[in-house]
């Protein structure tokens, strides 16, 4: 399962059935679980831990150190989930110390060619990049958010689950869940409804979802007014809850 040109370090810890293309360079502080399928060309520096049955496609880099010139060398890490898919040339890089020195990345996720994740980002599950989407240092995505082809998000930015932004965004500035987010700088541009039905959300849930939307968008209120009535509304529903409690809890501003 491990191709003889492999270059594979005495420090590296592999499931029995892990498989390595030929070339592919795995650095001492690696551990690799079962079902993982490492393609050739791959570079996978530790600390870095790899759960089970991901799939890496060739000349990806994984692990090595963040690009930020304040790092000195501490050992922080990159920790990835199970069932992810990592296109090619795609730049994840592990944590720094000047936050909680671990880059995360959830389960089930969908990362295509030419994506970077920087240093200190924290991913959910089942979120999709397209080609070419990039996320500067903090970035913190929540489960089921889609970024469309070259995306951008600036550093310590959130994105809610359920969010989607459009071809080419440039966001700085949060994301609220089940949002859309278009242009640059990112404006929001309605809710996200054809994802939401595709994930079971059904009418119901999703007229919910668009007045809370509507309080916040379309109503003139002052967001702290928006705030207020979308906390009320949340009391009978729980995905409102939800946009509400993202609201509540991040201190920075949002897309307007």
């Amino acid at each position: 399962m491990i191709d003889a040109r492999a270059i594979i370090d005495p420090g590296a810890v592999l499931a029995d059935d892990v498989s390595i293309g030929p070339y592919s360079v795995i650095g001492a502080g690696v551990e690799i679980g079962p079902g993982c399928v490492i393609g050739p060309h791959v570079v996978i520096k530790g600390p870095t831990r790899i759960g089970r049955n991901n799939r890496i496609y060739q000349f990806a880099s994984i692990g090595d150190d963040p690009q930020d010139k304040k790092y000195r060398g501490e050992p922080t890490r990159l920790e990835i989930g199970d069932d992810n898919t990592i296109r090619e040339y795609c730049t994840l890089n592990r944590g720094t110390v000047q936050d909680e020195g671990v880059t995360r990345i959830g389960s089930r996720n969908w990362i295509m060619a030419y994506v970077h994740i920087a240093h200190d980002c924290v991913l959910g599950s089942d979120i999709v990049m397209a080609n070419n989407a990039s996320l500067a240092g903090h970035v913190h995505i929540d489960d089921h958010a889609i970024l469309g082809g070259f995306a951008m998000v600036h550093q310590f930015c959130k994105i809610g689950a359920y969010a989607f932004l459009q071809f080419a965004a440039g966001v700085n500035r949060d994301v609220p869940p089940f949002v859309v987010a278009s242009g640059i700088p990112a404006k929001p541009a309605g809710l996200n409804t054809e994802g939401l039905r595709r994930h079971g959300f059904d009418a119901e849930r999703v007229g919910a979802l668009k007045r809370a939307y509507k309080l916040l968008y379309r109503s003139g209120l002052r967001l702290e007014q928006a705030r207020e009535q979308i906390a009320a509304l949340s009391m009978e529903c729980p995905d409102v809850a939800r946009f509400s409690h993202f609201l509540e809890s991040n201190p920075r501003s949002i897309i307007r």
